[in-house]
Parts: C-alpha cells; structure tokens; sequence
C-alpha cells in the first residue's frame, strides 16, 4: 500500500513536532512515531532549556559557554545562530501554551536556573519536568490540527531515495540523491507501507540505547542516524557520546536520571565516605562540564572499587528542595530515598549523542529533501561536548530553521510519479522461530560498547569492539534477509550499524577532546584534529 503527504515526519519529540506544526500550514504532514506520541526523550528532559532572558546574562557569554563546552569543535556561526534565535523559540512556545516557571508577572518573567558549563542563570524550566511540559504543550496542538496524521506504533524501516535517472516528465536532478519517503513497518497490522512525500524529515532522536547503561528509554536506537547512512546521508563526530554524570542507581530504578539542575541548586558529589571530590578535578567543582564530571566519577569508581558516588543536597532547605525537584524527590521516595534527608546514589549514564546525521544551517542533509532536526543531527553546535540544557535549544531553532527551509524546496518539488516506487518486497521470508537471535545480539552489542567503547578508551579496545560488531552486523543482516520484519528486528539493525559508526569514528580519532579520551593518546592534537570525523557509505 502506497501513502502520500506533503510531508512525512519521523519522531514526536519536540524537534519533529515543533516543524510539524509551522509546515502544517503549508501542505499535508504525516507524523510517524514507533511507539505513543509521547514516548519520547524530550517528555523525560528534566532541567530546562538554555536561553538568554537576564539583564546579568549576554549572547556573547552564552556563545562563550557553548564553545567552552565544545572544546574547540563548535561552529561558531551555528552558536551564535543557535543562541541568539533562542530566546524567540521560547516565547512561541509560550504563546503555544507551555508553562514555566516565574519570577514575575510578565508572560516571559521566566525563573531562570544554572548548570553546569554555564557562567550564569539561563536555564528557562518548569519545575523538574521540562520536557514533560512541552511535549503535553506540542502534542495537544498537533492533535487538534486537521492537516496533521499522527500515526502511532509505526517504525520506519528505511528512506526511499532515487537517482537523478527517476523523472517525472522532466529530470529531478543530476548526480543527487533524493528522498521520497520511507518503508514503514505498521506495528499494529505488521505489514510494510510505502509512505511518498514531498519533504522527509528526520527527528527519530539519539542512540544512547547502544549502551548497557543509558538514561535514555527503549526507543532510543539511532534509527534516524542508522537509516541516513545507509540512504548515502554523511555522518558526523558519532565518537563524543555524552554520558551524564548522574543517573540513579537503583537495581528498581531504570533510566531515572538525576537531573543536572541538582548539580546547579548547589548539591555536592561525594564518595562513600562523605568526601567532596570534584575539587581534584576542576576548579568549577560540582559545576565543572559534564565530561568532566562524569570521567571523574568514573576514575572514582576504578579507585575506590564502589558501585556509586552520591549526589548531596541535604544541607539546602528541604522545603525549598521539595518544591524546586518535585518529580525528583517523588521517584526517589518510590526508592526509599528522601534527598531531603539521604545522599543519593548515582552512576554515568549514557546519554545524549552529540554527532549525528551532518546538516547545513537549515537542517539539510546531503540528500535531496531530507533533513534532520533534533539529537539525530549533527549541526555543528555542541563541538566535542553539548553544554547542558542546549539540546532543546538546539531543536527548537533547527526546527524553525528547516521549517523555513522546507518551504522553499517544497516549492520546487517535482512530482515523482508512486508508481515509480518499488513496494515492499517479502518474498521468501518466513516468520522467525529464534527470537533469541535478536535477545542475544541486542544484549552483547550493548555489553560490548559499554565495556570497549565507554568513557575512557583505548585503541586495543576499540579494536576488539570493532571485529565482533562486523561478526554480529553479518549475524544480523543474514537474520534480516531471512525473515519478515519485526520492531524488534529493525532496531537491533539499527543499533549495530550505529555502534559499528561509533567505533570506527573513535578509532579515527588519535587524541583525547570532550567526550573522547584515548588513553593512548591522552592530549588533544589541535594540529590535526580542529576539525569534525565525517563518514559516508560507499556504494
């Protein structure tokens, strides 16, 4: 079965929905989302967004602060770009509906907070639950606008692209890819659409489910990076994988972070023995960046042989705690925790990827009518390490930006005919009776990145992780040819296409910047490596 829209959106985090809801008015939008609308990473953000709204604060510190972060390989055109459209992104979002928190009567009297990286109070939030407040703000308007589709439970399998010898009474294009939509796997029928559109975009969100331990939920499987690269899409500094410093640790508790927000309202990072440790490795302290705090919570932990460190906030007033962190102090309690009272547990969490899917400034891929917004992109903005609380920042700009770009290429679409486009092709598949193919491999590519492809690395190790990921790909891909499509199936293949990117971009790599530390090459080589690691498939 062929569909057609205007244009097709995949991921319903606020990157995919904020574009979604400005190109409604210009055409027909299609989102597809694998699981429910709201199962994704923006509803589970907890600190806030980056922007300047204080009279003690400037553009020029904010656009300092992110290149800091970035340890050298931010674009300084997209920080400044990013920064300094933020502020308006915001605002619609308020004219949209979204609630934070206020110090004044004002509609945009916003109560600002600060984390770490940051050298003042930007941080636009509601409460502890962020995201949550703008995910419910996003979705209730996309529901109730009659030009957009919101298809649940679909999982897009692949992106549909041709070659410049497709036409449709005149030639598209010469020596370009471009896209025309995607399989898509209806989870709820288990058959396979074709979906044409006009504009595809990619807002499928990160992969740090590559990772044992992850802050992220189950969705997380790099679907959006995987699927780009294999249509011929390059991809971009995919080593500097963020790990949050402070994720619950808990065996009840799964992916509950511990925001940095906690960090910011003056909370202390101590070893079991109640020692503040951070000042043996930065002078900003708890403040410090997060690749900085979260390689020292690692080193800790190789020390000392502990299973956590804990995060300390029980000098602050309690009541000013409860009511600053209340989803917090909620799930904690769930835990037998009281932060009011009790330190708390917490580990490195894998947790945003800071490369992607390689754009232009408008969110453009190197295909033809393909974008990308949000954690699949690699913009150029977070460098080697994102400063906190600038990844919705960076969707809510990038989205505008692609949005406005979209227009103008939709214009100039010419019409491929659907009959052109190949339906799913199953024949000779069967149903798979060894579902502990897809378990098992899930479980060891997880396994094997957390332990070889971790925080702190090494080229021995690295090389040890690629040769089994290229044994357990060629697993997959026999298994895929096999049998018929599953969810399952489509994100394992996902995963093992972005864990082998990982791997090959660290490798390429030979000095230690942000989120990347080799071991053997512990200092950074300015002279060789200013400057990003691209891949691109060759055909």
């Amino acid at each position: 079965m062929i569909q057609k829209t205007d244009f097709l959106v995949i991921g319903s985090g606020i990157a995919g929905l904020s574009y979604a809801l400005k190109i409604a008015k210009f055409g027909k939008v299609t989102i597809l989302t694998k699981k429910k609308i709201q199962q994704t990473n923006t509803a589970l953000a907890q600190g806030g967004v980056a922007a300047v709204f204080s009279s003690m604060d400037s553009f020029d510190l904010h656009i300092q602060d992110t290149l800091n972060a970035g340890d050298g390989l931010c674009d300084k055109q997209v920080a400044q770009m990013v920064v300094q459209d933020g502020p308006a992104r915001i605002r619609e979002l308020v004219d949209q509906g979204a609630r934070f928190n206020k110090d004044g009567k004002g509609a945009y009297d916003f109560s600002l907070g600060q984390e770490g990286g940051h050298s003042a109070k930007r941080i636009v939030y509601a409460h502890d639950l962020t995201g949550k407040e703008i995910e419910d703000t996003l979705v209730k308007n996309a529901q109730e606008n009659e030009n957009i589709t919101i298809l649940e439970d679909h999982i897009a399998v692949d992106l549909i692209t041709f070659s410049s010898s497709i036409r449709s009474g005149l030639l598209v294009t010469q020596n370009e890819n471009i896209c025309c939509g995607a399989y898509v796997l209806n989870n709820k029928t288990g058959e396979i659409e074709t979906f044409y559109a006009g504009i595809t975009l990619l807002a499928c969100g990160g992969a740090s489910k590559v990772y044992l331990y992850t802050s992220n939920p189950d969705i997380a499987t790099g679907d959006g990076i995987a699927m780009a690269y294999r249509a011929g899409a390059s991809v971009a500094n995919l080593e500097f994988v963020q790990f949050h410093p402070t994720c619950l640790y808990h065996p009840e508790a799964k992916n509950f972070l511990i925001s940095e927000a906690v960090r910011g309202e003056g909370a202390y990072l101590v070893d079991e023995k109640g020692r503040r440790f951070m000042e043996d490795y930065s002078k900003d302290k708890e403040l410090a960046c997060r690749d900085v705090v979260a390689r020292a919570i690692d080193t800790e932990l190789k020390r000392t042989g502990a299973d956590s460190v804990f995060l300390d906030i029980t000098h602050k007033d309690p009541d000013a705690v409860r009511k600053r962190f209340p989803n917090i102090h909620a799930k904690c309690l769930k835990f037998g925790i009281d932060i009011t009272k009790d330190r708390i547990p917490v580990v490195p969490a894998a947790h945003y990827m800071c490369g992607g899917v390689a754009t232009d400034l408008n969110g453009r891929t190197d295909i033809q009518r393909l974008y990308a917004v949000g954690e699949t992109a690699c913009t150029g903005l977070h460098g080697a390490n994102r400063l906190a609380s600038n990844s919705l920042l960076e969707a809510l700009v990038y989205s505008h930006r692609a949005f406005e770009a979209s227009i103008e290429e939709f214009k100039q679409v010419a019409d491929i005919f659907t009959a052109s486009l190949e339906p799913w092709d199953e024949a000779g598949t069967t149903n798979s009776d060894e579902a502990i193919v897809v378990s098992h491999n899930w479980d060891e590519i997880r396994r094997l990145m957390w332990n070889y492809v971790g925080i702190v690395r090494s080229d021995k190790r690295l090389q040890r992780a690629l040769r089994r990921i290229k044994n357990i790909k060629e697993e997959i891909n026999e298994y895929y040819w096999d049998f018929k499509v599953t969810a399952d199936l489509i994100e394992l293949r996902n995963l093992s296409v972005v864990a082998e990117l990982i791997i090959r971009s660290a490798l390429l790599r030979k000095e230690s910047r942000g989120l990347h530390y080799n071991i053997e090459y512990p200092e950074k080589n300015d002279d060789l490596w200013l400057k990003p690691t691209i891949l691109k498939k060759r055909f």
